[in-house]
Protein backbone atom coordinates (compact mmCIF):
# COMPACT_ATOMS: atom_id res chain seq x y z
CA UNK A 1 0.00 0.00 0.00
CA UNK A 2 1.34 3.53 -0.70
CA UNK A 3 1.47 5.82 2.30
CA UNK A 4 1.86 9.47 3.03
CA UNK A 5 3.26 10.99 6.05
CA UNK A 6 2.61 14.02 6.91
CA UNK A 7 1.87 16.73 9.85
CA UNK A 8 -1.18 18.70 10.30
CA UNK A 9 -1.58 21.99 12.46
CA UNK A 10 -0.34 24.29 9.90
CA UNK A 11 -1.89 27.45 7.75
CA UNK A 12 1.78 28.95 5.98
CA UNK A 13 4.96 27.65 4.71
CA UNK A 14 7.51 30.08 4.13
CA UNK A 15 8.63 30.44 -0.01
CA UNK A 16 11.50 31.57 1.16
CA UNK A 17 14.43 31.78 3.62
CA UNK A 18 14.07 34.13 6.77
CA UNK A 19 16.61 35.46 9.03
CA UNK A 20 16.39 37.95 12.12
CA UNK A 21 18.50 38.72 15.20
CA UNK A 22 16.84 37.96 18.26
CA UNK A 23 18.76 40.00 20.91
CA UNK A 24 16.52 38.49 23.64
CA UNK A 25 17.96 34.97 22.61
CA UNK A 26 21.42 35.92 22.47
CA UNK A 27 23.95 34.08 24.53
CA UNK A 28 20.88 30.91 25.05
CA UNK A 29 22.92 28.80 23.54
CA UNK A 30 26.68 27.96 23.66
CA UNK A 31 26.57 25.95 19.98
CA UNK A 32 24.46 26.43 16.96
CA UNK A 33 21.38 24.78 17.08
CA UNK A 34 20.46 23.45 13.80
CA UNK A 35 17.27 21.28 12.57
CA UNK A 36 15.86 20.74 9.19
CA UNK A 37 14.02 23.57 9.31
CA UNK A 38 15.70 26.33 12.14
CA UNK A 39 18.69 27.44 13.15
CA UNK A 40 19.77 29.55 15.73
CA UNK A 41 23.51 30.84 16.44
CA UNK A 42 24.37 32.01 19.86
CA UNK A 43 24.63 35.53 19.02
CA UNK A 44 20.56 35.31 18.86
CA UNK A 45 20.46 35.11 14.78
CA UNK A 46 17.34 32.91 14.15
CA UNK A 47 17.52 31.34 10.47
CA UNK A 48 14.10 29.66 9.49
CA UNK A 49 14.55 27.63 6.04
CA UNK A 50 12.51 27.34 3.00
CA UNK A 51 9.20 25.68 3.48
CA UNK A 52 9.16 25.93 7.00
CA UNK A 53 5.55 26.01 8.73
CA UNK A 54 3.68 28.28 10.87
CA UNK A 55 -0.10 28.33 12.44
CA UNK A 56 -0.12 32.22 12.08
CA UNK A 57 -1.71 33.96 15.42
CA UNK A 58 -3.16 31.08 18.06
CA UNK A 59 -6.49 32.00 19.48
CA UNK A 60 -9.59 34.19 18.84
CA UNK A 61 -7.76 36.43 16.59
CA UNK A 62 -6.95 37.01 13.26
CA UNK A 63 -3.88 37.20 11.22
CA UNK A 64 -2.59 40.27 9.64
CA UNK A 65 0.90 41.13 7.78
CA UNK A 66 1.85 42.98 10.77
CA UNK A 67 1.74 39.26 12.80
CA UNK A 68 3.02 37.08 10.17
CA UNK A 69 7.17 37.64 11.09
CA UNK A 70 6.58 37.66 14.91
CA UNK A 71 4.34 34.54 14.42
CA UNK A 72 6.46 32.44 12.79
CA UNK A 73 9.69 33.65 14.87
CA UNK A 74 7.77 32.51 18.08
CA UNK A 75 6.76 29.13 16.42
CA UNK A 76 10.52 28.66 16.11
CA UNK A 77 11.57 29.13 19.80
CA UNK A 78 8.75 27.20 20.82
CA UNK A 79 9.67 24.57 18.55
CA UNK A 80 12.89 24.58 19.74
CA UNK A 81 11.59 24.39 23.14
CA UNK A 82 9.78 21.45 22.50
CA UNK A 83 12.79 19.26 20.78
CA UNK A 84 14.85 20.28 24.26
CA UNK A 85 16.68 22.34 22.34
CA UNK A 86 16.02 25.40 24.56
CA UNK A 87 15.07 25.09 28.01
CA UNK A 88 11.31 26.38 29.09
CA UNK A 89 13.10 29.58 30.97
CA UNK A 90 13.59 31.03 27.43
CA UNK A 91 9.69 31.29 26.89
CA UNK A 92 9.60 34.63 28.04
CA UNK A 93 12.31 35.96 26.22
CA UNK A 94 10.38 34.06 22.67
CA UNK A 95 7.23 36.45 24.07
CA UNK A 96 9.14 39.64 24.33
CA UNK A 97 11.10 39.19 20.66
CA UNK A 98 7.18 37.91 19.51
CA UNK A 99 5.53 41.35 20.88
CA UNK A 100 8.70 43.52 19.70
CA UNK A 101 8.72 42.09 16.04
CA UNK A 102 4.67 42.80 16.06
CA UNK A 103 5.05 46.52 16.70
CA UNK A 104 8.23 46.63 14.51
CA UNK A 105 5.81 45.65 11.78
CA UNK A 106 3.29 47.84 12.32
CA UNK A 107 1.19 46.35 14.74
CA UNK A 108 -0.80 49.06 17.38
CA UNK A 109 0.78 48.52 20.53
CA UNK A 110 -2.02 48.37 22.36
CA UNK A 111 -3.10 44.95 20.17
CA UNK A 112 0.74 43.70 20.57
CA UNK A 113 0.58 43.77 24.35
CA UNK A 114 -3.23 42.17 24.44
CA UNK A 115 -1.23 39.65 22.06
CA UNK A 116 2.19 39.28 24.44
CA UNK A 117 -0.34 39.18 27.58
CA UNK A 118 -2.25 36.13 25.76
CA UNK A 119 0.75 34.40 24.93
CA UNK A 120 2.05 35.31 28.65
CA UNK A 121 -0.90 33.25 30.01
CA UNK A 122 -2.07 30.67 27.63
CA UNK A 123 0.68 29.08 25.64
CA UNK A 124 2.64 27.87 28.18
CA UNK A 125 1.31 24.33 26.84
CA UNK A 126 1.98 25.01 23.37
CA UNK A 127 5.64 25.06 24.52
CA UNK A 128 5.95 21.67 26.07
CA UNK A 129 7.23 18.66 24.58
CA UNK A 130 4.57 16.67 24.78
CA UNK A 131 2.70 18.77 22.30
CA UNK A 132 5.46 17.97 19.75
CA UNK A 133 2.95 17.19 16.75
CA UNK A 134 2.58 13.93 15.90
CA UNK A 135 3.14 12.38 12.89
CA UNK A 136 0.02 11.57 10.71
CA UNK A 137 -0.27 8.90 7.91
CA UNK A 138 -2.56 8.36 5.59
CA UNK A 139 -4.79 6.31 4.05
CA UNK A 140 -4.83 4.23 7.52
CA UNK A 141 -2.48 4.17 10.22
CA UNK A 142 -1.19 0.51 8.98
CA UNK A 143 1.45 3.00 6.85
CA UNK A 144 3.52 3.31 10.26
Amino acid sequence: MKCIHYRGGYKYQLRAAYACVLPELADATRAPIVTDWIELDPDGTLRLRPGYACDGASGPTYDSKSSMRGAFTHDAGYQLIRMGLLPMSLRPAIDRAFRRICKEDGMWSARAALWYHAVRIFASPAADPARERADLHAPTDRCL
